[in-house]
Parts: structure tokens; sequence; C-alpha cells
């Protein structure tokens, strides 16, 4: 039990810590998609974020234990223990998605258990400085902000056409697919990587669509991991601005995100980001291929690994683990594992030589007084 609770207690204070840290931190590295995330429409920068982080800090701290606790006492009134309840609790605000029971949260076998931890992995997935004007009573600002919408439909979308394929290949009633359907892809959408079937054994056209919420990911902002929805966006706004500039090549427009331009420096960095993502994803599917596993293996492999939402599919599926992985891609796995949680290029920087000459050059006048 006390490291059962560890484990728990760990997702929790890291799913904290990492609002804190895109809230906080990331602007001062420039890293994009986290600087359209914020409460106001324009998004934040460093300058609009860092003054007030001490006050910020604190409505999120306080909005976060909130809901821990509420999930807590919803959890025990559908029959957890009080233990399970706290401990899922904690995996399912921090979406870390660690459960107390090998079957996950399948072992329950309670429909009120499930559709409790799904609303609560979903508002986790929400940039939490929408949830502070939520609080703050800003309705329209909530209701208005892209990303929001985006993410909203996008779960309801692949929620819907999963529900309905499993309707008709599964022996499910309505009910039970909508609600397998529902809690598998908010899970996978928030990196949560709670479960309560096993997909592996659905129709094999479902797993490119689970695969597809992989890696979009959670909202900016949020406890969750993948690329964001933010860059989704900016990245499908951009792509449409591309082809409108070959039909009309005299035309110029912009990238709007809630009715305001996203800067081009905003728009380049993601560009770069989604690069970067796809260099390290490569990179590491081809170094774990050594192992001779499947493809389908070690890409999602890769995939849930670098985007922290822990089942893949196949070998790495909901019923399955990392186990059989070599050491040597397991410490590939760690790494992508980091390196997505701290979005790539903080992680990178340690490994820039000027980064190092920095801080020795730093460490060396220090020594001097």
């Amino acid at each position: 039990h006390g490291l059962l609770f560890w484990r728990s207690m760990t997702q929790w204070i890291g799913g904290l810590g990492i609002i804190m840290f895109t809230i906080a931190v990331l602007p001062i590295f420039g890293v994009s998609g986290l600087q359209v995330f914020a409460a106001e429409a324009s998004g934040p920068t460093h300058d609009k974020v860092h003054p007030r982080i001490g006050i910020t800090a604190k409505w999120i701290w306080s909005i976060y234990t909130s809901l821990t606790l509420i999930l807590v006492v919803l959890l025990m009134l559908g029959g957890m223990n009080w233990f399970d309840s706290v401990c899922h609790a904690f995996a399912t605000t921090g979406t870390g998605g660690f459960s107390t029971k090998q079957a996950s949260v399948a072992y329950y076998n309670s429909p009120y258990i499930e559709y409790v931890i799904s609303v609560f992995m979903f508002i986790s997935g929400i940039n939490f400085t929408l949830l502070l004007l939520f609080v703050n009573r800003k309705f329209k600002k909530v209701i208005d902000n892209a990303e929001l919408k985006w993410y909203f439909w996008s779960v309801a979308g692949f929620t819907a056409i999963i529900a309905v394929v499993l309707y008709y290949t599964s022996p499910m009633g309505a009910e039970e697919a909508f609600r397998k359907s529902l809690f598998q892809v908010i899970s996978l959408h928030t990196s949560t990587g709670f479960a309560t079937d096993d997909y592996m054994l659905w129709t094999p056209v479902l797993w490119g669509l689970l695969t597809i919420v992989m890696v979009i990911g959670a909202c900016a902002g949020s406890t969750g991991g993948g690329i964001k929805v933010s860059r989704v966006i900016v990245l499908f706004k951009t792509m449409i601005k591309e082809l409108h500039s070959y039909i009309h090549p005299k035309s110029i427009r912009k990238v709007n995100l809630d009715g305001k331009p996203v800067e081009h420096e905003i728009v380049r960095s993601i560009n770069v980001y989604i690069v970067t993502f796809v260099i390290i994803f490569a990179s590491s599917v081809f170094m774990v291929a050594f192992d001779g596993k499947d493809l389908v293996t070690n890409f999602t492999a890769v995939l849930t690994t670098i985007n922290n939402m822990g089942p893949g599919l196949a070998e790495v599926g909901p019923t399955g683990n990392f186990s059989n992985f070599s050491v040597f891609s397991k410490f590939v796995f760690m790494f992508d594992m980091l390196a997505g949680r701290l979005e790539l290029f903080p992680l990178l920087i340690l490994f820039h030589p000027s980064a190092w000459k920095d801080l020795i050059s730093k460490r060396a006048e220090a020594r001097k007084f």
C-alpha cells in the first residue's frame, strides 16, 4: 500500500508541477503552442504570465486540490474504499493513469465509476487557466476559447465513431459501446492511460482512430501530454493558409486563433517543434527496432512514451507492458518520456554545447567573487 500510494502521489505532484512549468518556465524558452494556451484570447507571453505567477499558482493549486477532493468523495460513493479512491483521484487529476489494480478501472466493473472518472479526466485535460477563468465567472472567454472547442468536438467525434463501430462489430449494447468508447477516447486523449476494456480485441480500424487520439493529446496548460490541441489547430490553419496562397499568390492571410492573429514567430516555432518531434520519434522507432518486435509495437511504444500515454498497441496494449524490451530500448523510452513531458526543447538544451559553455563561464565568474 505504501508503494501504491507513493506511485499515485508522484503522479499528482507531477501533474500540478507540469502546469506550473508550462505557465512559468516554458515561455522563457520561447516554447511555442504554450504561448497560445492561456486565458487571454491572444495567448500569454512571458511578460503577461510571469509577474502574476504567484497568484495564478495559488488559484490553480486550489482548483487542482478541489477537483481531487471532489473526485475522492464521488468514487467512495461509487463503492471504492478510501485508499483506492484517493489513489485513483490522484491518478485521474494528474492524468498519470496508474491504478491500484492490475485490471485498472475495469476491475470495478462499475458504469458509475467509469463515467465519473471519464468526466474528471476530461476536465483535467483542459487548460487550467481556462478553469481559473471559469471559477472567476468569465464564462464567455471559456466558451469562446478555440482550443476548448476543438478538444470537446474531438472527444465527441471520436467517441461517436468508435461507439457506432463497436455497436455493430461487438456484442456490446448501445450504452456499453458508448461508455467503453468514451472512457478509452478520453483516457488516451488526455494521456491518462486508464483502461476499462482491451481495445486490442476491437476491430483494427479502431486502433487507427485511437492512435490519432494519442497523437493529438490534451490541451496546452493541462496535466495531459501529447502534441497538444493548440498546436494541432495552428498547424491545420497554417495548412489552409498555405493552400489558399497557392490558389491566390498575391493574397495576404494571417493564421487567426480566437479572432486574433497568431504571431509569425509562434507559427514558426510550432513548425520547428513538430519537425523536432518527428525526428526524435523516427530515431526512437529505429533504435528500438533492434529488439526485433513488430512495427505496430515499436511505433506505438515510442508514441505512448513520448506523449506520456501509458498503453499503446500490440505488445504494449492495455493488457501488455514494456518488460520484454531490452535495457537499451528502455533507456530510449525513458528519454522519450522526459522529452515529451518537458516539451522537447528544455531537455534538448542540456545536450547543446553552448549551454554547457555558458554554465561553465558563469561558474568561473562566480568563483572570482
